[in-house]
């Protein structure tokens, strides 16, 4: 890869190369599993340089040293801010991450963060103005945009091969549950199932549909079998929820933690349009292979198939734009949106 220029990567699509001006360097904040995959991801592109590893945890801290020895090893964000870096990636408990954001921001350091970018709309609006007012690239890691399937799905209907796209069928079962307890306390998460799985799913709806005005949400939570009367001090396991777009178009949304369904997981995204359909679904269970579909009545022609490296996709382009001179991205004011329609979800 030529140091003086190069391409930004996106599956489907080519863009104009941007200049290159230096490999940035990142510190990473948490790296359990998720923080050493986008880690890992990030070295073997060679888009930036790690310089520090930051986790309170002294085993996550010497498993990520021992990919990257060469880095700093830090106990704190404050002394991960300390050093002088371009940017910062934040694999933390949810409701870290607004103010972990926000602090790097204040520094001058771009940020990339896992989803939830925060566990409200109105957290979400502070990160996103931080942002702008530090001029600094803000990524999310709404790793699914990046796959190969939804790429196509998207160029799909963009193109208008779909027609007049009415309903959106979304899904997302995980036959087991987060195993860190945090995740089951709403002030740490922001939720449960919803904004853990279906935060992907309500941005893909979104994104592909090019974000239409949403016009009206209603759902039902569930806890173990039982009701939750919303606002809920609980967080659910099962939700069923509908998103009426301003278009017409409607958006039916189910996700789920530990549901029975016969393999480990279910995930589709599925868009029926006036002239065709498709959609985009896991193989067999699997949480990292994935096909594509366009239906022309009954028949079924295939957009994209496995393999498909994705997982650290989203992390790999987030440290190219920056490398390329990157600054604060008006488009990611969208993500607002998706956290309205999850407060809408929470009814709070």
């Amino acid at each position: 890869m030529s140091t003086a220029a190069q391409a930004i990567e996106v599956p489907g699509r080519v863009q104009e190369p941007r200049r290159r001006l230096h490999r940035p360097r990142l510190g990473f904040l948490g790296v359990g599993w998720i923080g050493r995959n986008r880690m890992e991801a990030i070295a073997m592109d060679g888009a930036a340089e790690i310089v520090a590893i930051a986790d309170a945890d002294a085993q996550m801290r010497e498993a990520a040293c021992a990919l990257e020895p060469r880095a700093a090893a830090l106990e704190s964000l404050d002394a991960l801010l300390d050093l002088p870096l371009d940017g910062v990636v934040i694999a933390t408990p949810s409701a870290l991450h607004a103010r972990q954001a926000e602090a790097a921001l204040a520094r001058g350091m771009a940020v990339f963060c896992q989803k939830p970018l925060a566990r409200t709309a109105a957290e979400t609006r502070s990160v996103i103005d931080a942002a702008r007012q530090a001029d600094r690239l803000l990524g999310v890691d709404l790793s699914y945009r990046r796959t190969q399937g939804m790429q196509r799905v998207r160029e799909c209907v963009a193109a208008g091969e779909l027609g007049e796209v009415f309903a959106v069928d979304l899904v997302f079962h995980n036959a087991y549950g987060p195993d860190k307890p945090w995740f089951r306390d709403p002030l740490l998460s922001g939720g449960g199932c919803v904004i853990d799985l279906g935060i992907h799913l309500v941005d893909l709806a979104l994104w592909t549909l090019g974000h239409p005005r949403v016009q009206a949400v209603s759902s039902c939570l569930h806890a173990g079998g039982r009701r939750l009367a919303l606002p809920s001090a609980q967080v659910e396991d099962h939700a069923v929820a509908q998103i009426e777009l301003a278009n017409g178009c409607v958006v039916r949304l189910t996700c789920s933690w530990n549901l029975q369904a016969g393999r480990d997981a279910v995930i589709e995204a599925s868009f029926h349009g006036t002239r065709g359909g498709a959609s985009f679904r896991n193989v067999d269970g699997s949480f990292y292979d994935f096909v594509a579909e366009r239906f022309e009545g009954t028949r079924a022609l295939p957009l994209a198939r496995p393999p498909d490296a994705w997982s650290g996709r989203a992390a790999v382009h987030w440290a190219r734009m920056l490398a390329a001179g990157g600054r604060f991205d008006p488009e990611i004011a969208r993500l607002a949106q998706a956290a309205e329609v999850l407060d809408a979800i929470y009814a709070r």
